[in-house]
């Protein structure tokens, strides 16, 4: 371990957390509620409105790796509403939280400067942003995933039963956030077997650590077990849009994960540059990062799951060996008594570095705060055709989406924003229904828009003819009875209203 900060540090210890925390916090909270949601959150609203029956329903037939989180997500929004910012609030939370203890793992494993420099570069992330606002599991993965990792030093340090028992409870939270986060046990093994062997500075020099760790995540997998089993024969509907792995996927990681290629490299070099100064001590961080990405990398060349933000959970721990390099000291420090100055001095050089990421970074800041779609340029405004139709439809009119497939959600987008809406004509089986995000439509549409006056069509993309864009039955069942009264153009969105000939 690295001698004791100087000055303020010292005397207040509970900065070194409390500043990356607040800081992060306050990021966080910064025009939170500003993006309308996207579709993967309007999927999160959509499953955590529902009763608790159909809740569950869901989950047994899709998306059951996000079922713990919707259920959490449940009961929050009964209790704080369904808002973009109560929706992304835990979100919030949960990422200031990750910064915290990333604060916290660093000056465990290297000293109260790198902890703090450590929790500040993430929290000036625009990841870290992205994130903090988003209503996924994400958020919460990031935080467990290093709380995990702090609990597994304490037990390595000092093993008892209780410690052991708290990690394997961290676990059991990590693999219930997103299981593909459990990718990290990879790294905790390799951990566990070299401190038993006395490697490593983290531990007692304890043949047992190996086993007992093992013993803590066998049981936490026992816990996990019903959900381990469920996930694979859901994975063909839920990642149906995930590519095989590339090479080229590996180069693009650093900028996926912190929504910034010039902030993603800063932060791979200076980790890199912190694993070759920390020796040993990198050990732990250092394959906390390449273990699960190396992992989640080969398994998806066979099997699609390779997606960034899966991988969010990494991110703390190449800001752990960042942080090594930005408090290192002066060549010449000075001597005699500590003093705050002093304190303050022996951080400034590492500040400056935090606060170039965030100046760099400042772009992707705003923009995210603009929309959550991605592609960014992909953004599909819900609000504005919510506002378009709420605006001008008339007691009797219906609406039809298209397409209906697939993951725009229009239905769900229309309905998050626009509460009293057109009569949905053709659905026969609603989401609920169908425990699924999904619609089953009318077989004989010209029959269900029987005696409809006006329909508003919803279309995805740019339409400059909508009845054209409209494939199958329904679009010739409109066509042979609708015109285009009035047609309107919303990025990435085309609505039209339709009147009888």
């Amino acid at each position: 371990m690295s001698e004791k900060p100087a000055g303020w540090l010292r005397s207040a210890p509970v900065l070194v957390w409390l500043v990356p925390a607040l800081a992060t916090l306050a990021v966080g909270l910064v025009g939170i509620g500003h993006a309308q949601p996207w579709r993967d959150e309007l999927a999160t609203w959509s499953a955590a409105t529902r009763p608790l029956p159909d809740l569950l329903r869901l989950t047994g037939t899709l998306d059951a790796t996000a079922g713990p989180y919707y259920l959490l997500m449940h009961g929050w929004t009964r209790l704080a509403g369904d808002s973009p910012t109560a929706l992304r609030l835990p979100s919030a939370l949960a990422m200031a939280a990750a910064a915290g203890l990333t604060a916290v793992l660093a000056a465990r494993l290297s000293d109260a400067r790198a902890g703090l420099l450590a929790g500040l570069l993430l929290a000036v992330l625009p990841g870290t942003a992205r994130y903090a606002q988003e209503a996924r599991p994400y958020a919460l993965a990031t935080c467990l995933a290093v709380l995990a990792t702090l609990l597994l030093v304490a037990a390595l340090h000092r093993p008892t039963w209780p410690r052991w028992a708290g990690y394997a409870a961290a676990v059991i939270g990590l693999g219930l956030a997103h299981l593909l986060a459990l990718a990290l046990l990879a790294a905790h093994a390799v951990v566990a077997m070299v401190a038993g062997a006395g490697w490593s500075p983290l531990a007692v020099r304890d043949r047992r650590l190996a086993p007992r760790w093992l013993l803590a995540v066998l049981a936490a997998l026992v816990v996990l077990t019903p959900l381990l089993l469920r996930v694979p024969g859901q994975r063909s509907r839920q990642l149906d849009w995930v590519e095989p792995a590339r090479l080229a996927d590996l180069a693009a990681l650093p900028a996926g994960v912190a929504q910034s290629g010039v902030v993603g490299g800063l932060v791979v070099g200076l980790a890199a540059l912190g694993a070759a100064r920390a020796g040993r001590q990198a050990l732990l961080p250092g394959l906390c990062v390449l273990l699960p990405v190396l992992l989640v990398f080969v398994a998806g060349l066979a099997v699609p799951l390779w997606v960034p933000r899966y991988l969010l959970f990494t991110v703390p721990f190449a800001c752990v060996l960042a942080g090594a390099v930005l408090a290192t000291r002066p060549a010449s420090p000075p001597t005699g008594p500590a003093s705050p100055r002093a304190g303050a001095l022996s951080v400034a050089p590492g500040l400056a570095v935090v606060a170039l990421a965030g100046l760099l970074g400042l772009p992707d800041q705003a923009s995210l705060r603009r929309t959550h779609g991605w592609p960014r340029s992909s953004t599909v405004d819900y609000r504005g055709a919510a506002e378009l139709v709420g605006a001008n439809q008339r007691p009797g009119d219906a609406i039809v989406y298209s397409p209906r497939e697939g993951w725009f959600f229009l239905d769900l987008g229309l309905a998050y924003h626009l509460k009293e809406r057109p009569r949905d004509v053709l659905a026969l089986r609603d989401q609920r229904q169908r425990a699924d995000f999904w619609v089953t439509e009318c077989p004989r549409p010209a029959e269900c828009l029987a005696g409809v006056q006006r329909v508003w069509l919803v279309l995805a993309g740019r339409r400059p003819d909508p009845l054209t864009a409209v494939p199958g039955a329904t679009g010739t069942a409109l066509r042979d009875t609708y015109t285009v009264s009035r047609r309107w153009h919303r990025p990435n969105l085309t609505v039209a209203l339709l009147t009888r000939t």
